[in-house]
C-alpha cells in the first residue's frame, strides 16, 4: 500500500528536520503586511517578523492557508494512490479548515480525511507527529486516524502572554476578553481548551506565571506514559529553554524541543509569549 500522506498546516511550527524526516505536507497560513502577503514560515521567517515588528507602524493582519495549496497536495497524493490525513488549526480560532474541504471537494478521486485538532503551535504539531509516526510503523489508514484522533484529547498547550493587545486586536481572544480591562499589571496564564483560547490564571508578574505554567502542566500530566513536551516561544528563547530545562528536570519526558512561534501565531499572541505544550499517552 502507498504510504500515507500526512497534511498540516504552518502555525504547528513543527521543527524542519521532524517536517522532512516523515515528508509532511505544511500549507502556509497567510500573512498579510500593508500591501505585501506573505506566506507564513516561507516568506517570512519568526526572526525577521519580530524584528520588523518593532519598528512597523502599520499591524499585520492573517489569512487562512489556501484551498489552492490544499488542493495541489490532494491532488499529488491522489495521482501517487496515497491516502491523506489533515491536521489542522483549530476550526473556532481559524477558517483553515474551510479551505481543506473545498479543496477536499475538487479532488473527489483522493481519500482525504480532515481532522480539527482543536490546537495550534506543538499541541497540534505533536497530533501530527503522532500520525505521522504510526504511519512510519506501518499502521493502515484507518489505524493512523484513530490514533490522530486519540491524539486530539492527549495534548494541551498552556501560555503567557505579555499582553492581551494583540490577541484582542486579532479577534483571537476567546473567553480570555473577561480579563480585558481587569489585567493591567497582570500576566493571564491562558490555554486552548475545546479549540478556543480560555484564561486559566492571573498572576501577579510574568516570571510567576511562567512557573505556575509549569506546574499546571505538571498537574496534568501526573502519571501519563511517554510524555512529550514543547516549549514554544514569540521572541523570548532564553525564557523559553529556561522553561524546557526546568520542565525536562522535573517531568522527564520521552521528547522535548524549543520551537518558535510562527510569525502568524506571533501576530496574534504578540512578541514575549512564551508557552508549554504536551502530549502523552495514557
Amino acid at each position: 500500500m502507498p504510504g500515507i500522506q500526512i497534511v498540516t498546516d504552518s502555525t504547528g511550527y513543527i521543527p524542519a528536520e521532524l517536517v522532512r524526516k516523515y515528508g509532511i505536507q505544511v500549507a502556509p497560513q497567510i500573512l498579510i503586511w500593508g500591501d505585501e502577503m506573505l506566506r507564513d514560515g516561507i516568506d517570512i521567517l519568526p526572526d525577521a517578523f519580530y524584528e520588523r515588528l518593532k519598528t512597523a507602524s502599520v499591524m499585520p493582519t492573517t489569512s487562512q492557508a489556501t484551498v489552492a495549496d490544499f488542493h495541489e497536495f490532494f491532488q499529488k497524493a491522489a495521482a501517487q494512490g496515497r491516502p491523506v490525513l489533515a491536521i489542522l488549526l483549530s476550526s473556532k480560532l481559524s477558517g483553515t479548515i474551510s479551505s481543506a474541504v473545498q479543496a477536499k471537494e475538487l479532488v473527489p478521486q483522493a481519500q482525504v480525511e480532515i481532522i480539527d485538532s482543536y490546537a495550534t503551535s506543538m499541541a497540534m504539531g505533536y497530533q501530527v507527529l503522532a500520525a505521522a509516526r504510526a504511519a512510519e510503523s506501518g499502521k493502515g489508514f484507518a489505524d493512523v486516524v484513530a490514533v490522530a484522533r486519540d491524539a486530539v484529547n492527549k495534548t494541551g498547550v498552556v501560555f503567557v502572554v505579555d499582553t492581551l493587545e494583540f490577541l484582542h486586536r486579532g479577534g483571537r481572544i476567546g473567553g480570555a476578553a473577561k480579563l480585558l480591562g481587569t489585567a493591567l499589571n497582570l500576566k493571564p496564564v491562558l490555554e486552548l481548551r475545546d479549540g478556543r483560547l480560555e484564561p486559566v490564571e492571573k498572576i501577579r508578574t510574568k516570571t510567576k506565571a511562567v512557573s505556575r505554567m509549569l506546574d499546571i502542566v505538571e498537574e496534568r500530566v501526573k502519571g501519563k506514559a511517554n510524555l512529550r513536551l514543547a516549549t514554544i516561544h514569540a521572541a523570548a528563547r532564553d525564557e523559553a529553554q529556561a522553561l524546557l530545562d526546568e520542565a525536562v528536570a522535573r517531568l522527564k519526558p520521552v521528547e522535548a524541543f524549543v520551537v518558535e512561534a510562527s510569525p502568524v501565531v506571533g501576530t496574534h499572541a504578540g512578541p514575549g509569549t512564551v508557552g508549554l505544550a504536551y502530549c502523552y499517552d495514557l
